[in-house]
């Protein structure tokens, strides 16, 4: 299902409730560039099977309603640039995204400018790699609990927090600090955290 409606930039609407996704692997840029589309309920899909997710809602910039509550992650390993420029979106709900074998986030959240909220205390990131600007510019999230982040396999870890709201509070081992303090220190520093706890 790779780029199925991609670049459908005047879709207003798009019902896919009578879909069978039991067997597809590939769900990559599905519904990238869908600029016009504001709901999208995909909880009838079973996406036990999916294996790449990159840039699936990529710049879908009007959506304002996205319900994939129901989707099963636990065979996805690339989450790369998923909701890049989902910047009308001001909920998201993946309190039930199992991300143990994602090891590509890079962007994942980059540019949800209008994100008040982002629930990742489930997020594991175990054989995570790739995390560049995964969550630069959000600009209206005022806290970010990532006290459950395991960093020691990260590779790419670059502009991570770039663009966001100088006054955002980012949790880490039950500690608060501001985003300057984590610009200043990179994730180096959680890094170092990591290998001092354990």
């Amino acid at each position: 299902m790779s780029y199925m409606f991609s670049y459908c930039s005047s879709l207003k609407e798009l019902n896919l409730n009578s879909f069978n996704t039991d067997n597809v692997t590939n769900m990559e840029a599905m519904a990238q560039e869908c600029t016009s589309l504001k709901k999208l309920n995909l909880n009838s899909f079973n996406t036990i099977n999916v294996k790449n997710m990159e840039g699936m809602f990529r710049n879908c910039s009007s959506l304002i309603e996205l319900n994939i509550n129901k989707f099963n992650t636990k065979n996805v390993n690339n989450m790369k640039g998923m909701f890049f420029c989902c910047s009308s979106l001001k909920e998201l709900n993946i309190n039930n995204f199992n991300t143990k074998n994602v090891n590509n986030m890079i962007g994942m959240f980059c540019g949800c400018s209008s994100l008040k909220e982002l629930n990742l205390e489930n997020f594991k990131t175990n054989s995570l790699q790739y995390m560049s600007g995964m969550f630069s510019s959000l600009k209206s999230l005022k806290e970010l609990n990532i006290n459950n982040f395991k960093t020691r396999g990260i590779t790419h870890r670059y502009n991570v927090f770039e663009g966001c709201s100088n006054k955002m509070k980012i949790k880490i081992f039950n500690k608060f600090k501001t985003k300057n303090d984590i610009t200043l220190w990179g994730l180096l520093l959680m890094q170092l955290l990591i290998k001092i706890k354990n």
